[in-house]
């Protein structure tokens, strides 16, 4: 198959060439576009789970869906590191007046909306010695300095005028769990309160198993303000279909045996599956793809990962860390216990704590249950075993 035709796209939010398995979530964003327009107005969305099941492209499609339905949107990805806290902000205040600005040529309402852009471009940032010190103002002269005060003035003025017009303001934040505690905290309060006054402003969040508790913990309400959906792997029929509609849009086919060792090996990843589709379409010499190209495939594909996928969490580890994973994976269970990832190590649970924490905070692993550990990464235990073994 010719290489330059590949519709296969393995990377972070890159769309694929079939999206398959997510409807339940799409139909559920779509019924609250459809109710904001009637101006009867839902909760936010949360979409959580493991890294490399696609949850950084379905909300891509989400707010695509809600820009074509007339939504003014916002799209941000948090970073948990104090640069991150301040670029993060920075990137809030001018992706919005960006967004106001394309949405008033859009909809012709210039006059409505400049001093909602003039009140977007004055959020500032000003950054002191440590995340303690770093704070979101509005420069306008009755601005409060509070964040929680000045973001809901901001977006109550944005709201009136989204409900004017009988749509609404969609703030989609990818990797939310990486939001400072400041700014969620504040997000998270004016989204209780939009719901309260039956504002148009909705949060919808993607991040890692970890975020429900997150946001629970940040404010005790938020659990009943949010639709939380968990984002797994694709059942083998939608893995196959992953696979197969896009090979058979250009001609080309599966043999059974051949679609199903790639599905296998996937494990329903839809990331892994843009990869082995990827090396397939590359190695098939006809365009039938049978088992003997399936099976150069995976060797290929999981060369890749290993290549990229894997080592880009592996490498942010510290040694101690590492140690840690490494024990996790040679436990040879999907989420054992804190003390038998410590005995594996030959340590106590308390003597290891503070590294299990550590690797939490970075995204490596989380806490699937009180006592429990787990990698956030699919496939990562396999990894770590055979750089071991090598």
């Amino acid at each position: 198959m010719d290489p330059a035709l590949n519709p296969f796209k393995p990377g972070s939010g890159l769309r694929p060439p079939a999206l398959e398995g997510r409807t339940r979530q799409r139909e559920e964003f779509d019924l609250l576009v459809v109710r904001s327009k009637r101006r009867n107005y839902d909760r936010g969305m949360v979409l959580s789970g493991l890294r490399g099941v696609g949850k950084t492209t379905l909300l891509n499609n989400l707010a695509e869906h809600a820009e074509r339905q007339g939504w003014l949107t916002i799209g941000i990805e948090a970073r948990p590191n104090d640069s991150g806290i301040a670029a993060v902000r920075a990137k809030l205040g001018n992706e919005l007046a960006l967004s106001l600005r394309r949405f008033s040529r859009t909809h012709r309402l210039r006059k409505a909306m400049d001093e909602l852009i003039a009140l977007a471009k004055g959020f500032t940032l000003g950054v002191g010695l440590g995340p303690a010190n770093v704070e979101l103002r509005i420069d306008q002269p009755a601005a409060s300095g509070d964040i929680d005060i000045d973001l809901e003035e901001l977006v109550e003025a944005i709201s009136a005028v989204m409900k004017k017009q009988g749509t609404a303001f969609g703030l989609f934040i990818d990797e939310m769990q990486d939001l400072d505690g400041d700014l969620l905290g504040a997000l998270l309060a004016v989204q209780h309160r939009a719901s309260q006054r039956e504002w148009p402003f909705f949060l919808i969040g993607a991040g890692l198993p970890s975020l429900p508790s997150v946001l629970a913990d940040t404010r005790s309400y938020a659990e009943r303000q949010f639709s939380y959906s968990t984002i797994g792997p694709l059942s083998p029929t939608d893995a196959a279909d992953a696979l197969a509609i896009p090979v058979r849009e250009h001609g080309g086919a599966f043999t059974t045996d051949a679609l199903d060792i790639l599905v296998e090996a996937s494990g329903g990843y839809p990331y892994f599956l843009q990869e082995f589709g990827k090396a397939i379409w590359n190695i098939a010499a006809s365009s039938t793809f049978d088992t003997d190209d399936a099976h150069l495939a995976v060797e290929d594909g999981r060369r890749a990962l290993d290549g990229g996928f894997f080592p880009s969490r592996w490498t942010r580890a510290t040694d101690r860390e590492r140690r840690y994973m490494r024990a996790l994976a040679l436990t040879g269970e999907s989420n054992p216990r804190s003390g038998r990832v410590a005995a594996e190590m030959g340590l106590t649970t308390t003597s290891v704590s503070d590294i299990r924490d550590s690797a939490i905070k970075k995204g490596l692993i989380w806490a699937p249950e009180h006592g429990r550990i787990s990698f956030t990464v699919p496939g990562m235990a396999d990894f770590i075993r055979r750089q071991s073994t090598e």
